[in-house]
């Protein structure tokens, strides 16, 4: 049997995002209402222990990168010790991670030291004022102090990832890229999809790959990078590189074809899709006695579990078939 996870359409599976939490302290208005507090329940949580078994036997099977997200992963308490236990593993993949920011400051540097390669940060806007207004916390400075302190620890290039929205934001797509060209930060930007808690998403508002190309070719001159492979973003050269721009288009122009992630929530579950309808609940066989009393058999029903998620997978997400139905759990819980 090969040991790469391959679904029924040929994908390999190397990349698995693995959300530390459903906790934010931060409130973004397209991941979660200002007053939002249903978070999960602490003893659903997969302990460090449990996360590693897991990881173990996914790395085992061929997953070589690794993304810690949330909620916001560094609000975990043992984030750092999180990311040097996955380094010691005996196929230990590449780790990064996407953040807020906001705890950058006091934690970049021992996260590099245990083992982080690097980092997304979340920025929507330049404007203090508007930040707070998205957020609903005024935390400008200290996202802009994370960033700097990623880089100092080496953390670079510091990936910064942008929504933009109709009537909020839509005005800032050439600042922002001027910006990040004088920061030295790999911009992205990406389509708003269907993952608000509110379910108030729309297709007819949202801002395409198109209206964010044209912004930014009023002001720069966009060459295509070849190669894209499986990555999300479409990459441009600015002004013939090396700086680049991304735009993520998972609604406008879907990349499911080359799709190799797999996604682990805080939770335990496992989903072959961020807009997936079904999970596997991996969590009740790290928990199960019997299991436990027998490393090899646990090891054996995770890996089975595992290649029954990829092998479910479906060729795209429907976002764009007239049926598609949004999960039930917002970003934050299934993970970034």
């Amino acid at each position: 049997m090969s040991a790469d996870l391959v679904d029924t359409f040929g994908r390999v599976h190397r990349d698995m995002r693995v959300s530390l939490t459903d906790k934010c302290n931060l409130r973004c208005t397209y991941c979660m209402p200002s007053d939002f507090a249903d978070w999960l329940p602490g003893p659903s949580l997969l302990s460090t222990d449990e996360l590693m078994q897991v990881l173990d036997v996914a790395t085992s099977l061929g997953i070589d990168g690794v993304r810690l997200t949330g909620g916001e992963p560094l609000l975990r308490a043992d984030v750092v010790d999180v990311v040097r236990r996955i380094t010691e593993l005996e196929h230990a993949p590449e780790i990064s991670v996407t953040t807020n920011g906001l705890r950058l400051t006091t934690l970049a540097q021992p996260l590099a030291d245990a083992g982080l390669k690097r980092v997304n940060v979340s920025l929507d806007t330049l404007d203090r004022d508007r930040f707070k207004a998205m957020t609903f916390r005024d935390r400008f400075d200290d996202v802009i102090a994370g960033i700097k302190a990623a880089q100092a620890a080496g953390l670079a290039p510091v990936k910064v990832n942008t929504v933009l929205m109709k009537g909020v934001n839509d005005d800032e797509a050439p600042a922002l890229l001027r910006r990040a060209l004088d920061e030295g930060w790999r911009l992205r930007f990406i389509e708003q999809m269907p993952l608000d808690p509110s379910g108030v998403w729309l297709r007819s508002t949202m801002i395409t790959a198109d209206d964010i190309y044209a912004w930014l070719t009023e002001h720069y001159t966009l060459t295509p990078v070849p190669a894209r492979g499986s990555a999300p973003a479409e990459e441009f050269y600015v002004d013939g590189g090396p700086a680049t721009v991304g735009i993520i288009a998972s609604v406008t122009r879907p990349f499911c074809g080359a799709c190799d992630r797999l996604r682990l929530t805080a939770d335990g579950q496992l989903r072959n899709c961020l807009f997936a309808r079904d999970e596997l609940d991996l969590r009740t066989a790290l928990r199960d006695e019997a299991l436990a009393a027998d490393p090899r058999a646990l090891r054996t029903e995770l890996e089975r579990r595992l290649r029954l998620v990829v092998a479910d997978k479906l060729p795209g997400h429907g976002i764009n078939d007239a049926n598609f139905i949004q999960p039930s759990r917002p970003m934050s819980a299934i993970g970034g």
